[in-house]
């Protein structure tokens, strides 16, 4: 009988099969040949299984404990105190782990996707809120009257817009004035408003936040009871400095987090209760009356005029976003030592700019940006002198009482001196 030739692939060759495998029988060759390249051809010995059993369950128990790690740090973010939303806290949370280019991705793709509407009218509540400017409190003006009407960027204008009104009294004095506008001719139906505050009639403070910069300071995270009489006003701190964003730091009571970096944009404090803004390392640097700085990149507005350099993408956020028409927040001096601040539901870094610096500002620097951080809010102390009301000169995410409450970053309360 003839035998039959093996094939070159079966590792024979051709002619009769010899060795063991011509022994073998027919289903074990064939469970050889199919067996993957990647198994051993012997079966384990116990040491092995059992080698094998603990880098297994040793794997797993890593991989469990990396999982928990994330879980519980992510789970941490979402409960912690405060009035962030969960949008805000999560990104706040990849931020915090080296994921901001993911973040920022995620916004330029949530732009292109959702861009701010052009043309256009402002929606009923707004054209409410515009025209709403007779005072609601009675006022003296003896010594603070009504500034004169800022001109407005579109024409014609809407009534109401660009006339400013009370927000706050100190003394029966309009301390706190307030005004709404369209930012831009194209994005006619979004508001800005802007805020004066009297530099000789208020006292400026500056708050931490119990994740920004982080805990550790004499003074609270908060605006507490007890420490509300005669609160004025407060707005939102800048970038985040615990991750370098501020590109500057944050001084408060004698603590420093990150450095305080010349030539960046600064809130200054003082211990007589008044505020500075400008260059730091020209405008001011460290002395014995210093008891608080917050730096946030550089300035938008210096000695009256928007900086050139304001369509530089670098010098005011990651990729494009500074041209990105997005809610912002900017605070800056006027010659006279007042205080001017903005916030707007659709900005650019030049359009910010431009309203500080039309609204008189000569130093003016860049606060915060997207829904969940820009906020200035007034307070009526008519129902109760010591927990007064608060009210958002614009809605954003977080409540009038946002301050009241323990606050995530820091910011400014300001007080009748």
């Amino acid at each position: 009988m003839a035998h039959r030739a093996g094939r070159p692939e079966d590792g024979g060759v051709q002619g009769e099969r010899t060795g063991p495998e011509a022994a073998a029988p027919p289903d074990e060759a064939v469970g050889r040949r199919s067996r993957a390249p990647w198994r051993s051809r012997r079966a384990p010995t116990p040491h092995q299984r059992k080698r094998r059993k603990l880098a297994t369950c040793g794997a797993l128990a890593v991989g469990l404990m990396c999982v928990g790690a994330v879980g519980y740090s992510v789970g941490e973010a979402l409960t912690y105190p405060g009035d962030d939303s969960t949008e805000a806290r999560l990104a706040g949370w990849a931020r915090e782990h080296k994921l901001g280019a993911v973040v920022d991705r995620l916004e330029n793709l949530q732009y292109e996707l959702d861009p701010p509407q052009v043309g256009g009218s402002l929606p009923s509540e707004a054209l409410a809120r515009m025209k709403a400017t007779a005072p609601a409190m009675p006022v003296r003006h003896h010594e603070v009257p009504l500034r004169a009407s800022m001109p407005s960027l579109v024409t014609p204008a809407l009534p109401g817009e660009g006339v400013w009104r009370v927000l706050s009294t100190a003394h029966g004095e309009p301390v706190v004035q307030g005004t709404y506008v369209r930012p831009d001719s194209d994005h006619t139906s979004y508001q800005a408003a802007v805020a004066w505050i009297s530099g000789k009639k208020a006292r400026f403070e500056l708050h931490p936040g119990v994740r920004e910069p982080g805990g550790g300071f004499s003074v609270p995270p908060s605006v507490p009871r007890g420490e509300r009489t005669g609160l004025l006003a407060t707005w939102n701190g800048g970038f985040k400095v615990t991750d370098g964003g501020s590109r500057g730091g944050f001084y408060l009571d004698g603590k420093q987090v990150g450095e305080l970096r010349d030539g960046a944009a600064a809130e200054v404090f003082y211990k007589d209760g008044s505020i500075g803004i400008g260059k730091w390392g020209r405008d001011m640097r460290m002395t014995r009356d210093v008891v608080g700085v917050r730096q946030c990149l550089e300035l938008m507005v210096d000695n009256g005029r928007v900086v050139p350099d304001i369509d530089v993408d670098s010098k005011w956020g990651a990729t494009d976003q500074s041209r990105m028409f997005v809610p912002r927040s900017g605070v800056g001096v006027t010659a006279q030592g007042d205080v001017i601040m903005v916030v707007g539901q659709a900005l650019t870094a030049r359009t910010l700019a431009e309203l500080m610096q039309q609204a008189g500002a000569v130093r003016a620097m860049p606060l915060d940006m997207n829904r969940a951080w820009p906020s200035f809010m007034s307070y009526d102390p008519a129902g109760d002198p010591a927990n007064p009301k608060p009210t958002n000169i614009l809605d954003f995410e977080n409540p009038p009482e946002r301050y009241y409450n323990q606050a995530t970053r820091d910011f400014v309360a300001v007080y009748a001196k």
